[in-house]
């Protein structure tokens, strides 16, 4: 079939001849463009009417070959009937488009041409550099795209170098036919319908198909329809319906053209109008969203039995930005409101409004990094996989099952349950309602609010300043409880006796109660408190009485901590002055430089003259602290700072080491105490879970002589002395201690 030129058609002379106008605009069978049969017969045989005259004038313009080339090569690819669509590749790869959050990643790989320009020039090996660098990338690029935000992926499906709908077909169909018309207006470019095949099975495939480029996405109205786009797509729908081939629609637009135009045309009609049909056909439809579906502009070719998903695609009623110019008053908070709208694909399997995601491998990436545009042909062999595992599942229902599936999927979103609590975090912007009653707040929720209250308090200390209020939350707890008992009352029959003393009480005349009603209560609270364990609620009322233990005592701490704040404020403000007087602050800096030419940074690691000077030198700004708090009307309680109880206990240290070696030495040079010892280990070993009580006998005999023997090797002088002065120092310390800090010496 050759292609014929389009001919421009003058007519000159009257138009008395009596033709119509709606005649002279029909188009005729021989394929020349408005000219009747009719005056075509008069102007070849010669009309008596000469006032008419017809000439035609054939314009130049180029050939193309659509709908075939002159010399169509029948070994092309996809057979001669690929030569059907005017769809062909590109002459120009399309320009590379960084979107803004992947300009981190066009650093790391400018930094590798630069790396490998530098090496062909000089010469030198930056092998090693570039493959660091290209495992950076790499890596980047990976924790990039896995960790994607809703906004991130709007952009993503959005890429002008995204696969378009006959990018995909022609990818994964053996033959495509590209079918044009709604045949009651024109052919709407924005929607592409065809017949093809995939291993010999015949589908019909319509999509939304966007531009590659300027031109095109004018030419194909940035692959948003008009009515007749829908009603083509309606067409094709009733013949696949017809003729039995499965649907396979594409979703990739921003929603439908909202013009004037189309409006009057009936927009709204013609996506309703698709709606009901689709819901009513008898064969198997899959929709997939490659890009964005938008609105009613994708639903209208989206009430498939199955709705597959791209990672990056999204699904939504409204876009980000249009959302959140309504809720927020300003596109700039479309991050927010694509967050909240749920439009990626995981969220919308989630919720079951998607089928699932394609290739559906959800322990890993769905998409190639960096997109569908990074490697559309293994993009598009994924969603041919898809297509015939999910057509294979959908064909083996008969119709009548076929239909309901595709009802029932639609009629289970936005399901809904009444009567369950609500979460605490789902009421903001919700009516006050009252508060639950006990017994049917979770667990969950009030150790989170537990939790919650902890954070306050450890950010209050923090920040130095507790305002809180955990009366609430006491207050709920205990209501918790007191419900908690009662049912544990109910479950050991013990609310009834309850009830019945109670109502004895009440007869009474006397305000006070007898002994013997006294006596009786007593016997039913030891019943409940002995029967408690066995109460089928007992450790949900343990675990709430934990908790309201846990918050009393935080109460009591965020008390205490807001008394003292005021006392700790200024007693900070006394120790600085302390410190920043002239004589102790000469010695401290002193102290420091010797400090920092020993090279020692531990207080035990230091000789003994320098660990004395330090101890005087703490000892003295302690006690002129203790001084300035007197003067200022805070009253020290203990007058013992930390340098003296460390030099107290360095001397007890070293006398317990002294004792310790002693005691060593006297058993190493008596045999008997050694033996005694040795036997005591014995006995202890070979008794060691049930002693008997002969046993237990001979044990306290040998510890009593061993603690004997001990005792004659303490009654030296020299240990004696030195025992005795450091309980007199300690005592004068502590205000009467007893010397607890001397260990006691260990005999086994």
């Amino acid at each position: 079939m050759a292609s014929v030129s389009q001919s421009t058609v003058t007519f000159s002379g009257s138009l008395s001849s009596g033709i119509a106008a709606s005649e002279l605009l029909r188009s005729s069978s021989n394929g020349i463009n408005g000219v009747p049969l009719r005056s075509l017969g008069r102007g070849h045989t010669g009309s008596r009417k000469k006032r008419l005259s017809i000439s035609a004038k054939v314009r130049k313009v180029k050939k193309h070959e659509y709908p075939w080339p002159q010399d169509a090569d029948p070994n092309v690819k996809g057979g001669v009937l690929s030569h059907l669509s005017p769809f062909k590749p590109l002459k120009e790869k399309p320009k590379p488009v960084t979107l803004e959050f992947e300009k981190p990643l066009m650093d790391l790989q400018k930094k590798i041409i630069d790396v490998q320009k530098m090496a062909n020039e000089t010469g030198l090996d930056f092998s090693d550099q570039i493959i660091s660098l290209e495992n950076k990338y790499q890596q980047a690029l990976k924790d990039l795209y896995t960790h994607l935000t809703p906004i991130q992926r709007v952009n993503i499906a959005r890429h002008p170098n995204r696969p378009t709908f006959l990018d995909h077909v022609f990818s994964i169909t053996d033959k495509f036919v590209e079918l044009h018309g709604d045949r009651g207006g024109y052919d709407d470019p924005a929607i592409v319908t065809g017949i093809g095949t995939i291993d010999g099975r015949r589908f019909m495939f319509m999509g939304h198909q966007k531009g590659r480029n300027t031109k095109e996405n004018i030419q194909r109205n940035f692959g948003m329809p008009t009515p007749h786009g829908y009603r083509k797509a309606l067409r094709m729908m009733y013949y696949a319906d017809h003729h039995g081939f499965p649907i396979v629609t594409f979703i990739d637009t921003p929603g439908a053209f909202a013009d004037l135009k189309s409006e009057e045309l009936g927009q709204g009609e013609a996506i309703a109008h698709n709606l009901r049909t689709m819901f009513g056909l008898k064969v198997p439809i899959v929709s997939i969203v490659i890009g964005e579906g938008g609105s009613g502009g994708a639903l209208a070719i989206g009430c498939a039995n199955k709705l597959l998903m791209l990672e990056n695609a999204v699904f939504y009623v409204a876009s980000p930005e249009a959302c959140a110019a309504i809720l927020w008053k300003t596109a700039k908070a479309s991050p927010k409101a694509a967050e909240k709208l749920k439009i990626t694909a995981t969220e919308l399997c989630k919720l079951q409004i998607a089928d699932g995601i394609i290739p559906g491998k959800m322990d890993a990436l769905q998409e190639p990094l960096g997109g569908a545009h990074a490697d559309p042909h293994w993009t598009s062999g994924q969603i041919k996989i898809a297509i015939l595992e999910t057509m294979d599942e959908l064909e083996k229902m008969n119709t009548e099952d076929l239909l309901r599936h595709r009802m029932l999927k639609f009629r289970k979103i936005g399901g809904f349950q009444e009567g369950l609590p609500v979460e605490p975090e789902k009421k903001v912007n919700m009516k006050q309602k009252e508060e639950l009653r006990p017994g049917l707040i979770s667990d969950k929720v009030l150790q989170g609010e537990v939790n919650k209250l902890k954070e306050q308090i450890l950010k209050a200390k923090e920040s130095s300043s507790v305002d809180m209020d955990q009366n609430g939350l006491i207050e709920k707890l205990r209501r918790e409880i007191n419900y908690e008992i009662s049912e544990a009352a109910k479950a050991l029959g013990i609310e009834e006796k309850l009830t019945k003393m109670r109502e004895e009480f009440a007869k009474a005349t006397g305000e006070e109660l007898t002994p013997a009603q006294i006596k009786d209560l007593e016997d039913l609270k030891n019943e409940f408190n002995e029967n408690l364990a066995t109460a089928p609620n007992h450790g949900r009322l343990q675990y709430k009485l934990n908790l309201l233990k846990e918050i009393s005592e935080a109460k009591i701490f965020a008390e205490n901590y807001k008394k003292s704040l005021p006392m700790k404020a200024k007693v900070n403000e006394k120790f600085r002055e302390v410190l920043e007087k002239p004589n102790l602050k000469q010695k401290i800096l002193g102290l420091k430089d010797e400090l920092e030419k020993s090279g020692v940074s531990a207080i035990e690691e230091l000789d003994k003259e320098l660990k004395e000077k330090v101890l005087e030198v703490r000892e003295e700004v302690e006690s002129e602290f203790v001084n300035a708090l007197e003067a200022s009307g805070v009253h020290v309680a203990s007058r013992v700072g930390q340098s003296s109880v460390a030099m107290v206990k360095a001397k007890v240290d070293e006398l317990n080491a002294e004792i310790n070696h002693i005691i060593q030495d006297v058993i190493e040079s008596t045999p008997e105490l050694k033996n005694k010892i040795e036997m005591l280990k014995l006995e202890a070993a070979k008794n060691k879970n049930t002693p008997s009580n002969e046993s237990k006998a001979k044990m306290e005999v040998l510890e009593q002589q061993i603690k004997q023997g001990v005792a004659e090797v303490m009654s030296s002088a020299a240990i004696k002395e030195k025992y005795e002065q450091l309980q007199a120092e300690l005592a004068e310390l502590s205000g009467g201690s007893d010397g607890s800090l001397i260990k006691e010496p260990t005999y086994a």
